[in-house]
């Protein structure tokens, strides 16, 4: 039996909606044939399985060799593709492009070079509304050898046109390619490590950053340079914890998108991502009015735009919507209220695997134990907590994969495991060190559950004081503040002190934060 993730014909099946399976029949019968092809038996076979079988195949229909199967798969993947390109290409302009210029492309090898270079001026203007660079690039380029060696009769000063218009857009484009290497950098550096831990961090990544930047007047640069731009300072200022200027970049992303709509339509995954970051960085600011504005502003977009969405947008956009979901009852502290109102998430999620990538329903998952343990199902919390623990580390950010297993060893602590404890003590502190993730923190939180065993039932009340006050005190320093943006512990030890459920605690600090209006 085949591995389902490693066999992409069965990945490409699954993930079709029944409107494509309907339309990749109608396009297998395109030629008028109503007798089945072999390989469209293959593909309703394949469509029926839950996991990848070759043997079901070979019973199923013993017409197919084991010879043939893997040519006739490729055949059928092609074919799939063919009618997806077919079905998508009013939906997506960058399709619409690429096809005109293949038919100009066959006008041209029928010597019909006018009738060529018209349709070539058509498409570069429709490339020039969606700022697709590359695209550009590439019309200019078929013009060029068009009109170098041909005889077109063209005006004179076509020749002159088209060198300044490529050299224009070489130098958008290589402005474009320095700013999204920086960009995808940065990005890469926050999912490896997340937020910096010391000095140390600080000065590495702002010199990396402030060297890499290119000195450009933001004024003159196109619509992707201004966008890379952001997002670099996005994830820069992210990384550092600086979310304030984060919040300032992310909601440029999102204006940039707003203020030229017809782009937004045509990438409507980048604009989701903007406002996916933008609600995180509200987040962590504790902006509960602004956040709740732009959930409803994420959810009315998706509304809106849901048949425009492709299928990768549509489970992006479900994601994000779980993960700020999730952190509006962390907010508000309704940590009871979450676990009912997201009841269905776990079903959503398997369904999500497929389509969404494994760091994000990492996170995601490490929401739903954080929501469970604030709720007080510990049990529940520790599932999930296992899930990440059991992720090979290659594939999954560093410090969800650290901080899982503190949450983890806490979670255990609070079901009375004792000896479990004692265990997750010894492990999680190796692997911490190992990762280089030691922090005072953690060591206080280590010392703290490794010394309980030996204090006193009347004893351990001032106990958890002792700790709260040390983890204030480390709680405003910005390198030692880490910890609490994955775990809020200061809470749970309030529960412990004034023997109330976690998500009480936090309740009454944002009732508290409403009545006083510091943040709305």
């Amino acid at each position: 039996m085949a591995n389902r993730q490693t066999d992409h014909l069965f990945q490409l099946i699954q993930a079709l909606s029944k409107s494509e399976k309907r339309n990749f029949r109608l396009y297998a019968y395109r030629s008028g044939n109503t007798g089945e092809t072999k390989f469209v038996r293959l593909f309703d076979i394949i469509d029926r399985q839950s996991e990848y079988d070759e043997t079901q195949i070979y019973l199923k229909e013993p017409s197919i060799k084991r010879a043939q199967l893997s040519n006739l798969k490729a055949h059928l993947y092609k074919q799939i593709l063919a009618s997806l390109r077919l079905l998508h290409r009013n939906h997506d302009q960058t399709i619409q492009v690429r096809e005109n210029l293949d038919y100009a492309k066959v006008l041209y090898n029928k010597g019909l070079f006018r009738q060529s270079l018209r349709l070539l001026e058509r498409t570069k203007n429709q490339a020039r509304q969606s700022h697709n660079t590359v695209l550009i690039l590439e019309i200019i380029e078929f013009e060029k050898h068009i009109e170098c060696h041909h005889v077109t009769h063209s005006l004179p000063s076509r020749a002159e046109e088209l060198a300044r218009e490529a050299s224009e857009i070489h130098e958008v484009a290589n402005r474009t390619a320095i700013l999204s290497n920086l960009s995808l950098k940065m990005y890469g550096l926050f999912l490896k490590a997340g937020y910096i831990r010391n000095e140390e961090d600080f000065q590495g990544v702002e010199e990396y950053f402030y060297s890499q930047l290119p000195d450009y007047k933001l004024e003159s640069l196109s619509f992707f340079e201004k966008l890379y731009y952001y997002e670099s300072f996005v994830w820069f200022h992210y990384i550092i914890q600086d979310f304030l200027m984060c919040y300032k970049y992310c909601q440029k992303w999102v204006d940039l998108f707003e203020e030229t709509p017809n782009v937004t339509q045509v990438y409507p995954d980048i604009y989701i991502k903007g406002i996916h970051n933008l609600l995180a960085t509200l987040f962590n600011l504790q902006h509960h009015r602004k956040f709740r504005e732009t959930i409803k502003k994420l959810e009315a977009f998706g509304e809106a735009e849901s048949a425009r969405l492709s299928a990768s947008d549509h489970a992006n956009l479900q994601a994000y919507l779980f993960t700020h979901k999730i952190n509006a009852h962390f907010m508000e502290g309704t940590f009871s209220e979450g676990v009912k109102a997201l009841s269905g998430l776990e079903k959503s999620l398997q369904e999500l695997e497929a389509m969404v990538d494994i760091n994000r329903i990492t996170l995601l998952r490490y929401k739903l134990a954080c929501l469970y343990f604030g709720s007080g199902n510990n049990k529940k919390a520790i599932g999930y907590l296992n899930m990440i623990i059991n992720e090979r580390l290659s594939e999954v950010r560093e410090d969800i994969h650290c901080f899982a297993r503190i949450l983890n060893l806490i979670a255990h602590y609070e079901l009375g495991n004792d000896s479990l404890v004692d265990y997750q003590i010894r492990s999680v502190y190796r692997f911490l060190i190992k990762m280089d993730n030691m922090q005072e923190v953690q060591k206080e939180i280590f010392q703290f559950l490794r010394n309980l065993r030996r204090i006193q039932r009347d004893e351990i009340r001032e106990a958890f004081m002792v700790l709260k006050e040390k983890l204030k005190i480390l709680e405003k320093d910005t390198y030692l503040s880490r910890p609490f943006l994955y775990l809020d512990i200061i809470s749970w030890l309030e529960s412990k002190i004034e023997k109330l459920r976690v998500e009480e605690v936090i309740r009454k600090k944002f009732l508290s934060r409403q009545a006083n209006k510091h943040f709305d």
